[in-house]
Order: C-alpha cells, then structure tokens, then sequence
C-alpha cells in the first residue's frame, strides 16, 4: 500500500439548500473544523497523498477555505450540475496523472472512517477495478441497494427501480468509492445519461466495469462513518457522534471526564493522560494540555496552552495565547489572553490578565486587572517572580513590577515598580466622624419629599 499512489477526488459542489444559509454546505463545521476538511483528513490518513476539490457553489470561498486546510490540494468547478460521474470527471486532469489508486469521496460525510477507505484501497490492490463502499442503515428506504451475486457486485440500484424481493437488500450504497487509476477514466467516459434526470451517474460504472469483465466488489462501512449531511438537524447529530468518539478516546487514553456528555472537544484538542475534566468544559480549537492537570467545571478554553500540574477554573476564560507554565493556577471567574503564567504563579480570582508575564510564584489579587488596551493599540504589562499585586489593583500598560515587587490593594499603578519595592497608586483615605449619619437623614428626607409628591399627583 505504501508504494500505490493516490488520489482522492472530493465532491464539494453541492449548494445545501437545505442548510438554509448563505455559507457552502460543506463549510459548515464539525468540532471546530469544516465538513469537508474533516473528508480530506480522512483521506490522507488513508494514504491519498493529493486531493482534487471538486467545487461550484461559493468557489471563491472554498477556494479560501480549502488554503488552510488543504493547501496542496487542486481545485476544479463543475460548471454545471449534471450529476456524480460529470461531477468526478471535473477533475480529469488530476485523475489523468496516472495514480495506482482514485478515492471518491463526498465533502458532506465528515465522519467517515479512514479504516474504510484503506479497506477499499487494499482491494484495488488484490486487483478489484471498482470498489464501492456500502453500510447497512437502520431503515434502507430511499437508499440505493447493493446488489450482489457470487461475492462480486453486479449493479448499485435505485430503490425505484429494485424489484420487491431487492428492496429487502439491507446493504445500501453509501456513495463512496475507489477505482484503479488505470481504469478510472475510461470508466467514467462510458457512463451515458439516458435516464430520467439526464444525469451521469457514478454509481453506472459498477455495471459497465461488470460488463467488461473486471473485478468489481463491495466492502463495509458504519452507519455513522456515511452518514451524509443534508440540514442542521443531521449536522448537530453528526457533531453528537464525533463528540461521543472523542471523549470514549480521551478516556481510554487516561483523561478522566467527570460528565463526558459535557464536554465538548475540538478536532485538534490535545489533552494529557491524568488530567481530570469536571463538567461543562468546552475545548476550542488550539488548545493543548499536558498531564496532570484539573480543569473545573464550566470553563472556556481557545489557543491555549496549558503546561503539567496546572489547575484551572470553574468558570475560568482562556482565550488564544494564554500560556500556562508548571503548577500554575487559574482560579474562578479569570481571564488571561496572549500572556504567560510562570510556574507556580496564582491567578485566583476575577481578574483579567491580557498581553502580560506573570512570573513564577507571583500572586494575583482579587479583581486586579491589567489595563493593556487604550483603544488604539495593545501594550505588554511584565509582572516580575515572586511579586504580589492586591486585590483591585489596576496595572495601566506598559508597566512593569520587579522581582518581589508589592502593590497595594486598590492601586491604580502607572509608573514600573523596581524589585522588592511597595508601591500605592490611591488617593489618600479621609475619614469625617458623624458624616454617614448625616448623610443618612439627608438622604432619607429627599426620599420621603419624593415619595409624598408623588403621592400629591395622583
């Protein structure tokens, strides 16, 4: 297998009326990443190592999709609408360049299993000319049956055209193919359209290959792994299902997932073995963990890193850039943005740490935030080790606190503060003996001329 070349020639052309949205329907995402991507991922780790795109409906921005997570891959439009085998025949000159193996695939089954594929591509490798992979769904109406014959398949039929005893096949079509690249092309110039719709048809090569007398055979996929997505209902379910994968995988891989239906994961989450998840955690995409952490309940995480030991949360915010070191701690209601927490540095409670270092073992007050925004531009805040910064401390960027440097609850601090110093950044307390009474009265004697004015109006 490693010595075959191949291509896998993905159809993404579909408009998705049924998604109602302006957005390409294979660009809607699973777990962060788009459907068709999800397909191309599937694909290489089956060993297509080039792809062919085969788009129509919002080129423009597939195209600028496709940059990111197919950047090798070649793009073709299909004009026109005239079915599967015009859609694949769009990218003849991809198929022309003489791969052992052709996968063809649809950028709206984003669960497809790339064990099914390699199963596909080792028949071709027995000498199979067409491979069609089927699935057997838990109701086979409205799907196309495989039909078989002495281990070989013979034809792919439309329900309306199965005869009664056919139609109680339970193996249906699932769209999905391979063929031998020697073949491929004149297969696909055979297919004719003298059918109702006056279409082109993949699915006629199985006869027409048969015909010839080449090999033609079906092998087995999960209902899950074809699931194909045609609204928002079947793009939530199938989101459900690579969900439930994931977590079954972080678990068996040693995360411990307190409540795994709460936990939501993106395509690329990295998360280490002993690290414990409690509930309502959501993973956005970038984020990598390392062993042993805690992360508590309804925390929110995106591009972020986080190092061994760490805790963090509940109710914590990392956004992209957040950099956790060793032992580090996140506590309750926080939120760091593009800044490093040094090893063993506490950032425990409602605070806001944005483009900034803060050094190990430093403490992080209650309600202290650093002001690295002035509605212009972003400046960098450097909070030196050991230092420790009170509660409702305001650290107006750029700043820097040395080394063990201290900063006074209640501070607003503008100047850098050098190591081991204190630094006050308040207005002077004042304290009137009596005031509050006689505030008070005044207060109360507004309240009750309001109240029987009021009363006067009506």
């Amino acid at each position: 297998m490693s010595q075959r070349s191949c291509l896998s020639v993905i159809l993404a052309a579909g408009e998705g009326t049924r998604m109602k949205s302006a957005l390409p329907k294979v660009l809607h995402q699973i777990a962060g990443l788009p459907m068709v991507a999800h397909v191309v991922k599937a694909a290489e780790a089956a060993g297509a190592g080039s792809q062919a795109l085969v788009i129509g409906h919002g080129a423009d921005e597939m195209r600028k999709a496709a940059s990111k997570f197919a950047p090798k891959a070649e793009t073709f439009v299909q004009e026109k609408r005239l079915g599967t085998a015009h859609a694949v025949l769009a990218a003849r000159d991809a198929i022309s360049k003489g791969y052992n193996d052709i996968l063809v695939m649809f950028g709206d089954t984003p669960l497809i299993d790339a064990d099914a594929l390699t199963v596909a591509r080792l028949k071709l490798a027995e000498g199979a000319a067409v491979v069609v992979i089927g699935f057997r769904p838990p109701n086979p109406t409205g799907y196309g049956r495989l039909i078989e014959k002495g281990g070989k398949l013979i034809a792919v039929r439309e329900e309306k055209d199965c005869s009664a005893e056919e139609r109680k096949i339970g193996f249906c079509n699932a769209g999905m193919m391979a063929v031998a690249g020697s073949q491929a092309l004149t297969l696909l110039d055979a297919v004719g359209n003298k059918n109702a719709k006056g279409e082109y048809y993949l699915t006629d090569i199985v006869e027409i290959a048969s015909g010839q007398g080449l090999d033609v055979v079906a092998t087995e996929a999960s209902f899950e792994s074809a699931l194909g997505i045609n609204n928002r209902a079947e793009l939530a379910q199938a989101e459900g299902i690579w969900q439930a994968r994931r977590r079954h995988e972080a678990m068996l891989s040693g995360v411990t997932l307190i409540a795994p239906e709460t936990v939501y994961f993106s395509h690329d989450t990295e998360i280490g073995a002993d690290t414990i998840v409690e509930p309502n955690v959501w993973f956005g995409p970038g984020v990598k963990i390392a062993t042993g952490a805690k992360i508590h309940a309804f925390s929110h995480f995106e591009g972020a890193t986080i190092a061994s030991n760490c805790e963090v949360g509940p109710f914590a915010r990392l956004r992209p850039g957040a950099d956790l070191r060793n032992k580090a701690k996140v506590g309750n209601f926080c939120e760091v943005k593009k800044a490093t927490i040094e090893e063993g540095a506490k950032v425990n409670h409602l605070t806001y740490i944005g483009d900034a270092r803060v050094g190990a073992g430093a403490n992080i007050g209650a309600g202290a935030i650093t002001c690295n925004y002035d509605g212009y531009s972003k400046f960098f805040t450097d909070i030196g080790e050991g230092a420790f910064v009170g509660s409702n401390s305001s650290l107006v960027a750029p700043v820097s606190i040395g080394k063990r440097g201290y900063i006074a609850s209640g501070s607003v601090i503008t100047e850098s503060v050098p190591d081991d110093a204190l630094a006050f950044g308040r207005a002077r307390q004042k304290t009137i003996p009596g005031k509050a009474k006689e505030l008070r009265e005044r207060f109360a004697s507004a309240a009750a001329a309001k109240k029987k004015a009021a009363g006067a109006d009506h």
